[in-house]
């Protein structure tokens, strides 16, 4: 597993080592992760993220790849098990949202990206 305290900031390969995750779309997993949130009600996101922000969901829906890109995520990872569509993964694909998916309940996973940015900070 990556150690994500030692290059000073969260990327993407990170979160995937961190929460156990696939990888369903992106190849540039470099990118750096400037927050995170956690949220199944999309009006949340819209009003809270900035750019660079990580989202935590559940929910599975085409409108989560179009908030993304909206707000500028850096990338989605759906938890709980659940699994997007393929027309989701390839609108993903088309607007260069990195997607991943873990098994984990949205609790741990939001755990372990915090106590790993603590580590870091």
């Amino acid at each position: 597993m990556a150690n994500p305290a030692s290059s000073k900031s969260l990327t993407l390969a990170d979160v995937r080592d961190l929460l156990e995750a696939e990888v369903l779309n992106g190849n540039d997993l470099s990118i750096k992760v400037e927050t995170i949130g956690a949220a199944d009600l999309l009006s949340d996101v819209l009003a809270t993220s900035k750019p660079g922000t990580l989202l935590l969901t559940g929910l599975v829906s085409a409108q989560v790849i179009r908030t993304a890109i909206i707000t500028d995520l850096c990338g989605v990872v759906f938890v709980r098990g659940k699994r997007p569509t393929e027309d989701i993964i390839s609108l993903a694909r088309e607007s260069n949202i990195p997607v991943l998916a873990t098994k984990l309940r949205m609790f741990e996973a939001a755990g372990r990206l915090y106590k790993a940015i603590s580590e870091i900070q």
